[in-house]
């Protein structure tokens, strides 16, 4: 690692605590929610944000709570001044054991203050809900993260395994270096560990708030995009023709409205369905077990396609997301052009995808070339017994009664980033959310107070778990 590459975090605190007692520090709420706020309240949106200054923000943090300076590294890659990265350790007893990795991006997806009710980078506690860009995704887990780190070291704790943890920038894109794949290619070292943990899986919620399922997320839908183009000579609007492009283009993008895949289970959706049938509605139950033997029928799929997630979660879905067009108020345009995007589920053939759009578009003049073929990703690794009895064994005490079980996420996380360098990345959050999970991405996102301080109670537990394994 070099000078260049990142700037190190300043020197360990002169007067070193005293050691404490290897047993559980006080639950410190107010400590939690301040890391929280603090974290919402810095925008690390690409458009306007700062993942750097946030970095330096949680070092700080952390040093005055007592956590050693000589056990974090802030890096900010080379040419990319705002998407700077933290690391930092909590060391293991057992040099031959490997690390517990607990991985989270901080940057989050643009806001515009003037769509949303509330200001989109100011906390606020309304109703049993928090609100503000990020909190959902992935805010309140980052601060759990840094939160455990805190209190792991303030209570003298001694794991046999090293404890990590990597805050990165860029999960979101949108112009920032992504944090994951840049320490994965330039310091493997910092993040190498037999486990680690990010975002995605959680707990599912009904309407009425009851808990459905601990969920661990086994496989990631892969995220692909298109775009759709037309052109044509323009002219002065004052003498309109029929071959308006906007209007053509507008046909087209209407018919993504009824454009639909076909229901495809895999292993973990099977799983996800079997142990979620007795827990909802008996409709609802019903239809889940008609697809598992036929996961076509229309019926079973017309009543699961009233959630959003069981939607996207048995077939691969594609929407238009970005649309423009034109070059004066004053003329005919001269081009229309729109992107969609796709997530398909793994296996899934971008050829057969393309062509679905080639149908649903239904007009020769219009291209669709793929502008993000969405690679190849890494398989997700096995939920082995290590991983999930640890999470059956939390669950049985801090949501007595509720099952816990793979599934298929509707996303792609940063997990295959590191999967693909051979460290196993699982997504689990332990926080529950109802079908729009919070509306991530989009106005007003939110999550329960509740989710997030059982998900806060969940993760600490089990990560002291997982890093006391052989």
């Amino acid at each position: 690692m070099t000078a260049s590459r990142f700037a190190t975090v300043a020197a360990a605190l002169a007067v070193a605590m005293a050691p404490l007692a290897a047993q559980a520090a006080p639950a410190d709420e107010a400590a939690f929610r301040a890391i929280f706020k603090e974290m919402v309240e810095t925008d690390t949106s690409a458009a306007t944000g700062d993942c750097t200054l946030l970095a330096n923000r949680i070092a700080t943090r952390m040093q005055a709570a007592g956590f050693p300076a000589a056990n974090m590294r802030l890096i900010v890659p080379e040419g990319a001044p705002k998407a700077g990265n933290l690391v930092a350790w909590l060391p293991g007893k057992d040099p031959k054991a490997k690390a517990v990795l607990m991985l989270g991006h901080i940057d989050v997806v643009n806001a515009f203050r003037a769509d949303w009710t509330r200001d989109p980078f100011t906390l606020i506690e309304e109703n049993g809900q928090f609100y503000g860009r990020g909190v959902s995704d992935m805010k309140s887990q980052d601060a759990t993260w840094v939160d455990n780190m805190i209190r792991y070291n303030a209570e003298g704790f001694h794991p046999k395994r090293t404890i990590k943890m990597a805050l990165t920038c860029g999960e979101e894109g949108g112009g920032f270096l992504n944090g994951a794949s840049w320490l994965a290619e330039h310091e493997r070292d910092l993040v190498d560990a037999g486990l680690g943990l990010t975002e995605g899986g959680g707990g599912d919620l009904d309407a009425d708030g009851k808990r459905l399922a601990v969920t661990v997320m086994a496989a990631e839908k892969i995220f692909s995009a298109f775009s759709l183009e037309i052109t044509g000579p323009g002219g002065h609007s004052s003498k309109p023709r029929n071959d308006n492009l906007i209007i053509a283009l507008g046909q087209a993008l209407a018919n993504f409205k009824t454009l639909s895949f076909p229901t495809e289970l895999n292993d973990n959706s099977r799983k996800y369905f079997t142990a979620l049938a007795p827990q909802v509605e008996p409709q609802v139950g019903a239809a889940m077990r008609k697809i598992l033997t036929d996961p076509q029928d229309p019926g079973a799929n017309a009543i699961l396609d009233r959630s959003v997630s069981y939607h996207a979660m048995l077939r691969t879905t594609c929407i238009p997301t970005l649309v423009e067009g034109g070059h004066a108020p004053n003329a005919q345009p001269q081009r229309a052009k729109a992107l969609v995007n796709c997530r398909s589920l793994p296996g899934s053939s971008l050829d057969d995808i393309e062509a679905a759009l080639i149908k649903a578009v239904d007009n020769p003049q219009i291209k669709v070339t793929r502008t993000v073929t969405g690679g190849v990703r890494a398989p997700a690794p096995p939920l082995t017994p290590q991983l999930m009895g640890p999470i059956a064994q939390v669950a049985a005490k801090v949501f007595p009664g509720v099952p816990v079980t793979p599934m298929q996420e509707t996303f792609g996380t940063d997990a295959g980033r590191l999967t693909a360098v051979g460290v196993p990345v699982y997504g689990f959050s332990a926080l529950f959310r109802g079908d729009d999970a919070g509306n991530i991405h989009g106005l007003n996102e939110h999550i329960s107070v509740q989710s997030v301080m059982d998900g806060r109670d969940f993760m600490y537990r089990l990560v002291k778990l997982y890093a006391q394994q052989r």
